[in-house]
């Protein structure tokens, strides 16, 4: 008698506890679905332009993460931009699971599912986008706190006044259904005591690994010194490959905007010619590049572009890449027997960037 009515004090106690725990993580499971809802519905209810392919659609926005994307995911991307039947259907799916997964958690309804389709989307934008943000690492920081909350509310579920909860007072089978349990409501999984504990620690340690461990290689400052961050995001940067002198005196150069902010393109304000001395023996100022024929840019991506700009010389967004074909020299011809030569790049930030080039075979 007395163990019967010890066992059902501690159910008690532990319902009160997970009530308790309900509806504190209210405010977590509102804040987590309202940000991920927002996402989604951004695009396919208030600003439907943005998965619009004949605009400026998020094709955009996926090209800017190509420079510090890490685990491979910039060749991913790459990949996508150039197949655009699966990147309409990536960009589709991506927004239909942040609106899918936002409304699941706002209303409460199977929300440990829904939690964990918010980890798989923090991860992502982590590895994506997590290098960016000129002032306090934005992108780090809203991936980091989501991440976080995914796991809270995937380990304790919906919280108190939602459908979950609804749905097991309609039918209260559903509290021993595993399954459900699993999936959504605000009961404990159903797992021992022990296995729970384990369950929660290695998501825990998973979290602080995955945390740390983005930070420190896009910040330091954790087991690294504290540095800037290895792509560079407050100033745009100008990669610069295969370059060649050509007979006739033309110049051909792959550029890639690799570094800097996405929300202004950068500026190539002069291009010039270097020889081994030192000495300028040839170069297109501003207004040269702002009227450079479009024919003369074959761009990699149909996207973020190297394209002439009336007043600047060049402009290009970030992750655009391209083969410029520089015209033909004042003098119509350039000794290639002077060489070494090196290309300068002069960007609109006061930053030059020089790389040697190659003598073309007559």
């Amino acid at each position: 008698m007395a163990t019967t009515m010890k066992s059902a004090a501690t159910d008690q106690a532990t319902q009160h506890a997970w009530r308790i725990l309900a509806i504190g993580m209210l405010a977590v499971r509102f804040v987590q679905g309202w940000i991920y809802w927002g996402g989604g519905s951004r695009r396919f209810i208030y600003g439907p332009q943005k998965i619009n392919p004949a605009g400026h659609w998020m094709a955009y926005k996926f090209q800017t993460a190509m420079p510090g994307a890490i685990l491979g995911l910039n060749h991913l991307v790459a990949f996508l931009l150039h197949h655009f039947v699966l990147l309409y259907a990536g960009v589709i799916i991506f927004s239909a699971v942040e609106l899918i997964s936002g409304l699941m958690l706002l209303s409460g309804f199977m929300t440990r599912l829904a939690a964990f389709l918010t980890l798989g989307l923090s991860f992502t934008l982590m590895l994506l986008f997590g290098w960016q943000g000129a002032t306090c690492i934005d992108e780090w920081t809203m991936a980091a706190s989501n991440f976080g909350m995914g796991i809270t509310l995937l380990l304790v579920g919906g919280g108190a006044y939602s459908i979950d909860n609804w749905m097991m007072k309609r039918n209260p089978a559903l509290a021993q259904k595993g399954w459900f349990r699993w999936l959504g409501g605000s009961l404990p999984l159903p797992l021992s005591d022990g296995a729970f504990k384990k369950l929660a620690l290695t998501l825990f340690w998973i979290a602080v690994i995955f945390i740390v461990a983005t930070y420190s290689y896009y910040r330091g400052s954790v087991i690294t010194p504290f540095h800037g961050d290895p792509t560079g995001v407050k100033a745009h940067h100008v990669k610069m490959t295969d370059v060649q002198v050509l007979p006739d005196g033309r110049v051909d150069v792959h550029m890639y905007i690799n570094a800097g902010t996405a929300s202004v393109p950068a500026h190539i304000i002069a291009i010039r010619l270097l020889d081994y001395n030192g000495k300028v023996v040839e170069s297109w100022d501003g207004k040269q590049l702002s009227h450079l024929n479009p024919k003369d840019i074959h761009n990699d991506f149909a996207y973020q572009q190297f394209a002439p700009d009336k007043i600047l010389g060049l402009k290009a967004g970030l992750g655009a890449e391209a083969m410029l074909h520089l015209p033909v020299s004042s003098t119509g011809f350039i000794n290639t027997s002077s060489g070494p030569y090196q290309l300068q790049v002069l960007n609109i930030n006061g930053q030059k960037v020089e790389v040697s080039a190659q003598i073309a075979a007559h």
